[in-house]
């Protein structure tokens, strides 16, 4: 995580992280967005404008469901670790603003971000530690 938010210039940022399943992640879904099934990546950015000072550091949190990341890593039979990363790229840039749903250009401009952290994280002497750890 460290390096995932070194390479977006922000190394005092904090974050909470949260795991869950396909069923878990369809409660937090249907509860905070409204929609009723199960999603791989949900943030919450905990910014608050009126009171920047409060934590400026508290990014917000970011919820994964780590039964679709495994569904992903079988489908381009990668592994569980490449994404849960690439899940936990994008759901960090959510937490700064980015919103591929708003536009063509917004999705582009996030994807091509996400790309960027990715490609260092897989080039990194880290990536090569947390696959061997496995």
């Amino acid at each position: 995580m460290k390096e995932i938010l070194g390479e977006l210039e922000l190394p005092k940022a904090e974050i909470s992280i949260l795991l869950l399943d396909d069923i878990q992640i369809t409660g937090v879904n249907r509860e905070y967005l409204k929609r009723d099934r199960p999603t791989d990546v949900i943030s919450f950015p905990m910014f608050d404008s009126t009171f920047p000072n409060v934590q400026p550091h508290l990014l917000g949190d970011v919820v994964i469901s780590v039964e679709t990341a495994g569904r992903y890593a079988a489908e381009k039979q990668s592994g569980i670790y490449k994404e849960i990363t690439a899940l936990l790229i994008h759901g960090v840039l959510h937490l700064l603003g980015y919103d591929h749903e708003v536009s063509d250009e917004e999705d582009k401009k996030m994807r091509t971000e996400e790309k960027k952290i990715f490609r260092k994280m897989l080039r990194s002497d880290l990536w090569s530690r947390g696959q061997q750890s496995r």
